[in-house]
């Protein structure tokens, strides 16, 4: 059986002619629904490996965590991350802005019903801004190893 070619659209601009120029590249080949639907589902969610260790780590060392545990918490959390991540998306896209901040989730948050979580999220937002910012000073200054003393806040 011979191998089917694809069917080039006609430039208008050349009276009937086909114009080659233009399709030169080969088109791509079609992937089927169902490809494209597994593709998204699998690409929205966390990888396993990753919510399998976070939920080791919340249990008892000699405590197991079922296979279909595991899938229904991935699901769960990947979902709640698009969730929030949406909103927070929104009030980038209203405010004409490109890329979504700590505080945009934290709004979020507080706007979708979460706001219980919102104190503990920014006390760790800020540590976490504090930690990477003295890793990114510490990084691009000096290459020793040697980290630079601070005064204590405490005033002891």
């Amino acid at each position: 059986m011979s191998e089917l070619q694809p069917i080039i659209p006609r430039d208008e601009n050349l009276h009937g002619a086909v114009s080659l120029a233009a399709h030169d590249t080969p088109e791509p080949i079609p992937i089927t629904e169902q490809e494209v639907g597994e593709y998204r589902e699998q690409d929205r969610f966390l990888p396993i490996a990753n919510v399998s260790r976070i939920m080791k780590a919340s249990v008892p060392p000699t405590a197991k965590i079922a296979k279909d545990a595991k899938e229904c918490v991935q699901e769960c959390v990947s979902e709640f991350i698009s969730f929030i991540t949406s909103e927070a998306a929104e009030k980038c896209q209203l405010e004409k802005r490109k890329t979504i901040g700590g505080e945009d989730i934290l709004y979020a948050m507080s706007a979708l019903g979460f706001e219980n979580y919102v104190e503990t999220l920014k006390i760790h937002l800020a540590k976490l801004r504090q930690n990477s910012g003295a890793t990114t000073g510490a990084q691009s200054g000096n290459s020793s190893r040697e980290h630079p003393i601070e005064p204590r806040v405490d005033g002891e």
